[in-house]
């Protein structure tokens, strides 16, 4: 097959509020917004960066499509080492923000359990087996 991919370009997630989930997005995931989406003088989405410019995620104005998304995790952050795993839950522990802790995925480590303002479940996972710290 000729055709191939080199990875996502983004992810996009529908929200109740543009705003309110922006600035969960920035304050949680240290994720800071690239560009704005106004149509009609409405701020209906915004584009989100990762400060490695490595994960984009974008936020789109649609209650409804939210709503029906609650509890769902359509994302998962890769994390590099385990470390960095438990740097996430020790962030989320600081800022207050309910989660389900690490547990062992299918290949690797998931902090689970995290979720938006909509509802929408975040996770992280470190998928490598040969890290040194798993041993631990």
């Amino acid at each position: 097959m000729a055709a191939t991919l080199n990875g996502f370009h983004h992810v996009k997630l529908p929200v109740a509020d543009v705003e309110r989930s922006r600035d969960w997005y920035e304050r949680v995931l240290g994720l800071r917004v690239f560009i704005e989406f106004v149509e009609d003088g409405e701020l209906m989405g915004v584009a989100l960066r990762d400060a490695n410019n490595v994960v984009d995620v974008a936020l789109r104005q649609d209650p409804v499509r939210a709503a029906a998304m609650a509890g769902f995790d359509p994302m998962a952050l890769c994390v590099p080492t385990l470390r960095d795993l438990k740097a996430w839950q020790q962030r989320l522990d600081d800022l207050s923000e309910p989660h389900g802790g690490i547990v062992t995925g299918h290949v690797g480590q998931v902090l689970v359990g995290l979720h938006d303002p909509d509802g929408i479940e975040i996770r992280f996972y470190h998928p490598a087996q040969d890290d040194p710290e798993d041993a631990r």
